[in-house]
C-alpha cells in the first residue's frame, strides 16, 4: 500500500516535470505547444516509465512529435534525473494517448444518435 502511494507521488512528480520540460526546455520544432503529458505509469522497480502523450493535430503531426520525443529521450531523461531525486531514473517510453480524440468521437456519435431519436419522436407524434 505504501509502495503504491510512493509510485503515485513519483508519477505525479514526473508528469509535472515532463510538462515543464515540454513547455520550456525542448527546442525541437516537432514538439509543439499542442503536446501534453496525459498520464505517467512507472513500474514498481522504477526501471521503466510509460509516458502517455496527447497531440492535437493530424496523423503526420503525431508521428513527427513521437519521433521528436524519441530523439530527445536521453536529454529529457537527463533533465528528469537532475530535477527528481531518485536513485535510478526510469527509462522513458513515450506512448501516444488518443483517449481525448476517442472521447470526442464518442460524444459526436452519441449526439448523432440522440439527434436521430429526436427526429423519430417528432415524426411519430405527427409534428
Amino acid at each position: 500500500m505504501k509502495s503504491n502511494m510512493r509510485i503515485s507521488r513519483i508519477n505525479d512528480e514526473i508528469r509535472k516535470e515532463l510538462s515543464e520540460i515540454f513547455r520550456a526546455e525542448l527546442k525541437d520544432p516537432r514538439i509543439g505547444a499542442m503536446t501534453s503529458v496525459v498520464r505517467v505509469d512507472t513500474t514498481q522497480d522504477l526501471k521503466y516509465c510509460k509516458v502517455y502523450v496527447s497531440v492535437l493535430g493530424g496523423d503526420e503531426e503525431k508521428k513527427s512529435v513521437m519521433q521528436g520525443l524519441k530523439n530527445a529521450n536521453g536529454f529529457i531523461r537527463h533533465l528528469i534525473a537532475e530535477r527528481i531525486n531518485l536513485r535510478f531514473t526510469p527509462e522513458l517510453i513515450f506512448k501516444l494517448d488518443e483517449s481525448a480524440e476517442y472521447a470526442i468521437r464518442m460524444d459526436q456519435l452519441m449526439n448523432q444518435i440522440s439527434g436521430g431519436r429526436k427526429e423519430n419522436d417528432a415524426d411519430e407524434s405527427g409534428e
